[in-house]
Parts: structure tokens; sequence; C-alpha cells
């Protein structure tokens, strides 16, 4: 009975932790580089505001790629937080479109 109760647990855990559908595999790319690079300032979840970054669910790859490479919104942007706190990440240049698709 105890192993039953141990294993139900497991299962019931590992359900709680899914993500929904998978995906793409540039996408997850995008995604490990987030949770590795962006989640200081962003929060682990892109929709939400971070400890000083906005939301960025959503942003367009014109978007990501000032902001990373440039530290600078692309013209016509209307920033949610107008700020020079986030510097250019340009380390991230080959992540752009892997982030983008995460983010999208």
């Amino acid at each position: 009975m105890r192993r039953l109760a141990g294993a139900l647990g497991v299962a019931l855990a590992l359900a709680a932790c899914e993500q929904g559908p998978a995906l793409s595999p540039a996408a997850e790319r995008g995604r490990q580089t987030y949770l590795g690079q962006c989640i200081a300032c962003h929060a682990s979840d892109p929709a939400q505001r971070g400890p000083v970054g906005p939301p960025v669910k959503g942003s367009s790859r014109a978007l990501l790629e000032a902001k990373i490479l440039r530290g600078t919104y692309p013209p016509g942007h209307t920033p949610k937080q107008n700020s020079t706190i986030m510097q250019p990440l340009p380390h991230l240049a080959p992540n752009i479109d892997d982030l983008a698709g995460y983010l999208q």
C-alpha cells in the first residue's frame, strides 16, 4: 500500500509540473536561453512583470534585437517601461530567433 501511495504521489507531482504542449526545438532553445539569461530581471513567466523588467511575452523579433544587441527600442515602438536599465547583451545575438519563438 505504501508503494502505491508513493507512486501515486510521484505521478501527481510530475503531472503538476507539466507545462502544456511541447515546444518546437527552436522555442525550447529560446526557453532555455530565457531561463538562463533573462529571469534575473524578468519573471520566470514571461507574461508577468519581473523584479526589474516588464513582461516580455509577445515581444517582436525587432524589439528583442534592438534591446538585446543595442539596448534601444526599435523605431516607432512604445515601451511598456521606458528605461535604460537593460544593458546590451551582444553574446545573445545567435539566440534572438529562438527567444522570439519562445516569447510568441
